[in-house]
Order: structure tokens, then sequence, then C-alpha cells
């Protein structure tokens, strides 16, 4: 009887010890930064590096700049890679004639420091907002997010109001997607929730999602119940896109800039 108990205290002290460590390394999970030595230099044609202070660390920006462009299309990336792999499809937003701008999160690309909390990742991005968008008085403010970035893009939107939210193969919120993915793990270990779904009724301005529905990170009823939840929600099914390859299809470029293009 004595082994028994033995056993399954060391059982429990195990469990105890995996719980503990999902709960403090979290990020190692959701986040798989790529950095960029400090003076990799992108060389891309009409685009300017930027650098924005933020509490603790510097975010290294990239800003596509039009001579006289609609607007600005402000685009929170995905949990992997930085700017090198994600700031792309530049001659599309020139033809579409808007600028982009777009930050690496902490510790990605040129970025310093890390990211140890969704309070500080959300108020970083608001500080990046705060930086673009005077800079656009008067004309068109569009936000943009992809996957990760979803969930930063439906608050940030919920509460500056743009013209027009993009969603790219967004979540109903990590905790359901944790959940989904580990049904085992308790909800309450979970220190990023980052609730889409709590942002996107509140946003009144059209909402355009984009879902492959060959997605098996972020299933395609995610997006379905998204557009359910959005006041003026319109959800484009991007047919035999899976979650990576989304950007590779024709379809997904064509509905931004048709819907870039009803701006005026």
């Amino acid at each position: 009887m004595k082994i028994l108990f033995v056993i399954a205290g060391l059982l429990a002290a195990a469990a105890a010890a995996l719980l503990a460590a999902v709960y403090w390394r979290q990020e190692a999970l959701l986040f798989a930064p790529e950095p960029l030595a400090p003076d990799h230099h992108f060389g891309i044609a009409d685009v300017t590096e930027d650098t924005i202070a933020v509490d603790g660390a510097q975010l290294s920006a990239l800003h596509l700049r039009l001579p006289d462009p609609k607007g600005v299309v402000f685009f929170l990336h995905g949990n992997g890679g930085n700017l090198e792999s994600w700031f792309v499809d530049t001659d599309f937003y020139r033809r579409a004639n808007f600028d982009l701008y777009m930050f690496d999160y902490r510790g990605y690309g040129k970025s310093t420091g890390r990211i140890t909390s969704e309070a500080q990742l959300r108020a970083d991005v608001e500080v990046a907002w705060r930086r673009v968008a005077p800079q656009y008085q008067g004309r068109r403010r569009v936000i943009v997010g992809r996957s990760l970035g979803t969930a930063l893009a439906a608050r940030l939107a919920a509460e500056v109001q743009p013209d027009l939210t993009i969603l790219v193969s967004p979540y109903w919120s990590m905790t359901e997607l944790a959940h989904l993915h580990y049904p085992l793990l308790p909800a309450w270990l979970l220190r990023y929730p980052l609730e889409t779904f709590a942002d996107i009724g509140r946003i009144d301005g059209p909402v355009l999602i984009l879902h492959g529905d060959r997605d098996t990170l972020i299933p395609y009823w995610q997006g379905e119940r998204l557009q359910a939840a959005a006041r003026h929600g319109q959800l484009v099914r991007i047919v035999g896109a899976g979650h990576g390859d989304l950007q590779g299809f024709p379809s997904y470029l064509d509905a931004i800039a048709q819907r870039l293009a009803r701006l005026g």
C-alpha cells in the first residue's frame, strides 16, 4: 500500500510540474519569433524602417509610403517569422494605392525585449497605432490581423473604429483553440486568452473575414462563428487553402483588393 502512495505522490508532483511549466512557459508555446541582426537591411523599394519606443524595448517596423495613397493598411502578423517573411505583397498594395505599416512584436526580427503578458502585447499594438495613424487624417484606415494578430486587430478596431477591418484565419479565442488541440489542458492555466469574439461585435464598420476551408490549425468554422458575431461581417471561403498557404491562392488577394477598392 505504501508503494501506491509513493507512486501517486510522484505522479501528482509530475503533473504539478507540468502544469507549472505550461503556465510559466506559455510564451514558448504561443510565439515563434525569428530574430534578425540589428544591422539587417530589408532593402525594399519605397519602404522605410521605423523604430517604435515602448516600455522596456524598441520595436522594428516597416512603412511602405506612396506619393498620394488612399490610406494605410496597419497589419498585425502571425506568431512566427519576422518582417522579412511577413512584409510581402508590396506590389499588391502599390496597385491598390495603400500604404502598408507593419511592426515586429518583441523578440521578433530586429525588435528587442520579449513578450511577457497579453496586456503588454496589446499595449505595444496601441503605441504602434498611435505612431502611424495621425499621419492619415482624412484618409482611409484599414486594420488587418492574421492568425495570432486577429485578436489584437479586433480589439484595436473596436477601440479606434477604422474604415475596414480584415481578419485572416481568425480564432474565436486562444482559450477555445487551446482546448481544441489540448482538451485536457485546464483553461485557468492560460495567461493569453486573446478573445477575438469579445471585440468583433463592437466594431461598427465592415469586417472582412478570410479563412481557408482546409485549415487544420484554426478550423474554418471558427471564422463562421466570428462572422455571425460581427455586426457587419463578410466571410470569404478560400477553397482548398490551409493555414500557412492562404496567401498563395488568388482568391485571397482578390477578395482584399475588391474590398479596398470599395473604400473609394
